[in-house]
């Protein structure tokens, strides 16, 4: 029962975040130079609810194993990430014509 309500409150947070940052956008409420931080801090937040509440995590009887985990899944995330931008750079630097 306990998990249950734990997911029906991610959903809903979930549901409130995304509706939030579709308004933000398609009311153009703000100027692009505060939506934009406005829409990345919603997308964090949500992350964050996911993780907690669809992921469990720190529900664990042992939560440090599973941030270390999660830790360095970033950061093979962003080596490949940045990696590929810079191999895409540097390969369209030496493929231009002058």
């Amino acid at each position: 029962m306990r998990i249950a309500r734990i997911y029906v409150i991610g959903f809903v947070t979930c549901l409130i975040l995304t509706m939030a940052a579709y308004l933000l956008v398609a009311e153009h409420l703000f100027d692009r130079t505060v939506l934009i931080p406005m829409v990345v801090g919603l997308a964090l937040t949500q992350v964050a609810v996911q993780l907690l509440c669809f992921l469990n995590m720190g529900a664990e009887h042992k939560p440090h194993w599973n941030l270390m985990i999660f830790l360095f899944m970033l950061l093979v995330l962003v080596i490949v990430v940045f990696g590929s931008f810079w191999i895409m750079s540097n390969l369209n630097y030496n493929t231009m014509e002058m």
